[in-house]
């Protein structure tokens, strides 16, 4: 059984970046050597840009677009002893080289996600709850940890992510969660990641604040986000240029592909028979709520799935699609808790672990 560690900073963004650098030394080291190895090949293979140029002209942007984001990380590369730009560019692979390469790029891995949100009115627990899995390439399980942030301003944070990365799945004191899925359409461009995206998300009092946090964003790529408060949920589809919001009383289900025509229309590639069928699969639970509410247990049940083989919400490496489930979180924002496990979330122990 795969278990979760927790690391816990506090202090100003500088000093809590140290935190992490200095806990994590060794693990954030070899995670940097090892992305950045797959960056820059993934890059050259194509034969176009510069994967760590890419990174600096991201980096840059952020200083200006996001000060405490930045300070946090560079604190975190320099106690690791890592360069702050390799850090960024291994901490946002997936939007930097497709930056690197002008375009949208799909990769042998098939990147996935698999993300439901649950609204009041469909839960056991009578308030909104929503979750996700965190698919990408098999050997980053080796890094993912459980981050506890409590800043000397701004409201404490929790989250999934891996070693010398900021906020990746995760809540607020506040009650206010945040997560992603990856999405391949045109129009990248050197600007925010995804990981700084939801690095400043996690300062946001709601998801009214965060909603225009994203949509104001200079986005780098194209990602969806969804949003979770104790008063509901919703669902973000952005590209680097559009960003189109879905909300409402139903469920609401979101795999690696557009699901709004404007931005379908632009996608690099058709949907994968993994994104469809994780989708479909995800929309017939969430289709049951209405009869049976459903749970904590329901949604980790869920991101248990195997029904559709390699094809199904919950990815092994034995599938050898070059993708396998990293971690899974579920949140309850009227809790402020984060319940989450490493690896596929029928290998994993859960964690529960509060914001507040």
């Amino acid at each position: 059984m795969l278990t979760l560690p927790l690391v816990e900073v506090a202090g100003e963004p500088r000093a809590m970046g140290r935190a992490h650098g200095e806990a994590l030394r060794a693990a954030i080291r070899d995670f940097v050597a090892e992305r950045v190895r797959a960056g820059e090949l993934f890059v050259r293979q194509r034969r176009r840009g510069d994967f760590l140029a890419a990174a600096a002209a991201c980096l840059e942007q952020l200083a200006a677009w996001d000060p405490e984001g930045w300070d946090e990380h560079q604190g975190i590369a320099e106690a690791a002893g890592v360069d702050p730009v390799a850090l960024y560019a291994a901490a946002n692979l997936t939007d930097v080289r497709d930056v690197a390469c002008f375009r949208p790029c799909a990769s042998a891995e098939r990147e996935g996600c698999t993300a439901v949100l649950v609204p009041a009115t469909h839960s056991a627990t009578g308030a909104p709850l929503a979750g996700q899995t965190w698919d990408l390439n098999p050997p980053d399980v080796a890094w993912v940890i459980a981050l506890r942030r409590r800043p000397k301003r701004g409201p404490p944070t929790v989250s999934v992510t891996c070693a010398g990365c900021p906020n990746l799945i995760g809540i607020n004191a506040w009650g206010l969660a945040f997560g992603t899925t990856n999405l391949k359409v045109h129009g990248v461009r050197p600007g925010i990641p995804y990981l700084s995206l939801l690095h400043r998300l996690s300062r946001c009092r709601d998801r009214g604040e965060a909603g225009a946090v994203l949509a104001a964003a200079p986005r780098a790529a194209a990602h969806s986000y969804w949003l979770a408060d104790p008063a509901g949920v919703e669902d973000w589809e952005c590209t680097a240029l559009q960003a189109r919001r879905r909300a409402g009383n139903a469920p609401l289900a979101r795999t690696n592909h557009c699901l709004e025509p404007a931005l379908a229309a632009d996608e690099d590639e058709p949907p994968t028979a993994s994104s469809r069928a994780r989708l479909a699969r995800a929309e017939q639970a969430l289709s049951l709520a209405a009869a049976q509410p459903l749970g904590i247990g329901d949604l980790q049940r869920l991101f248990a799935d195997r029904s559709a083989g390699g094809d199904s919400i919950n990815r092994y490496p034995e599938d050898e699609s070059g993708t396998a489930t990293n971690a899974c979180a579920i949140v309850e924002p009227a809790r402020a808790l984060l319940h989450a496990c490493r690896g596929p979330a029928d290998r994993g122990q859960w964690r529960a672990l509060s914001a507040a």
